[in-house]
């Protein structure tokens, strides 16, 4: 049985590869931070039937600023795989708290690389890196050779993780991998990130319970995939006999005024009447346009996406409209 460790278990990613990595029969662990609040919603549902995945789920208290913890765990529990998947991984809020974004983004790459070689373990490392790296775009699509030019303090965090993976790749020999990968959703997604923010209002609207949603720059262009099939991708990446880095993309660009459009429109709405503007949504510095080559991971991976971003607006729209059907359900009945 192979053993995993992913950092950011409890995040969107996290949970699907958890998900993912339990149905291929691996025992997986994650690194949560403690918190005063119970903060595994997005992974629960993998405790509530044992008999699914019998008791291959374990969580560790740990944080990446911590390297002393992680030499620790890393020791007892001698992964197979490691996913590093944890950061301050908000772009607009990088802005606001760029120390903390560069220590735990950035810095918190290199503690978990040098954890691994004073462990003395060999496992496969994959690295998040994102296409926040390319900011303002030197070439449209975007490739794995494309010069990066971050445009927020995360941006410049994930740049340094990149080049920190690819070091210890060269430098000791660890099968390191970096996964740029564009803008991914899903249902998991979190309520303070754009597309969920959106399909959440969208859905409190048509239920009667919100009448505005506050939105900043609605011409930012992404590619925009579905977060499940982007950690088999990960996974993919670490089965490969050479560590390599990959894009994963769509190889479309929509703006956010079309996720808008489309999400009113499930709902039969006009989004004009309650979509309002708001400067505090605004970046200082904006990534206008982002779209991705994944050919490299077609040819090397055999990895193609699947859902594209009409059917995501769609998925996240009717996942949100339930919940809140749900939540509306059982307030009733207590």
């Amino acid at each position: 049985m192979k053993r995993a460790l992913i950092t950011g278990i409890t995040g969107q990613d996290g949970s699907y590869l958890a998900d993912f990595l339990l149905g291929k029969g691996y025992e997986v662990h994650g690194i949560i931070r403690r918190a005063s609040t119970f903060n595994t919603a997005r992974i629960d549902h993998l405790y509530q039937d044992p008999h699914v995945h019998g008791v291959r789920l374990f969580l560790h208290y740990g944080d990446l600023a911590d390297s002393v913890h992680l030499v620790k765990l890393l020791y007892s529990l001698q992964p197979d795989e490691i996913y590093h998947l944890g950061a301050q991984s908000h772009v607009r809020v990088s802005f606001e708290i760029p120390e903390y974004t560069a220590d735990v983004t950035g810095i918190g790459t290199i503690r978990i690389l040098e954890a691994v070689r004073e462990a003395g373990v060999k496992p496969r490392f994959y690295q998040a890196s994102s296409s926040e790296m390319f900011g303002k775009v030197q070439e449209v699509p975007q490739t794995e050779k494309t010069p990066f030019w971050p445009r927020s303090p995360y941006g410049v965090a994930k740049v340094f993780s990149y080049w920190a993976t690819v070091n210890y790749r060269e430098s000791y020999g660890l099968h390191a991998s970096n996964g740029i990968l564009f803008n991914h959703e899903s249902p998991r997604r979190g309520e303070t990130f754009v597309t969920r923010k959106i399909s959440r209002s969208v859905a409190r609207i048509k239920c009667g319970l919100d009448k505005e949603l506050y939105l900043g720059n609605l011409e930012a262009r992404r590619d925009w995939g579905y977060a499940p099939e982007y950690v088999q991708g990960m996974w993919l990446m670490l089965q490969q006999d050479r560590p390599d880095d990959y894009i994963l993309a769509t190889n479309e660009t929509h703006s956010v005024r079309e996720f808008v459009e489309l999400a009113f429109d499930r709902v039969g709405l006009d989004w004009k009447e309650f979509v309002k503007h708001d400067q505090r949504y605004e970046r200082p510095a904006e990534v206008d346009l982002l779209i991705g080559d994944a050919t490299k991971a077609k040819k090397m991976l055999s990895w193609e996406p699947q859902v594209k971003f009409e059917e995501l607006v769609r998925i996240m729209v009717d996942a949100d409209l339930a919940l809140i059907e749900s939540q509306h359900e059982t307030a009733k009945s207590e």
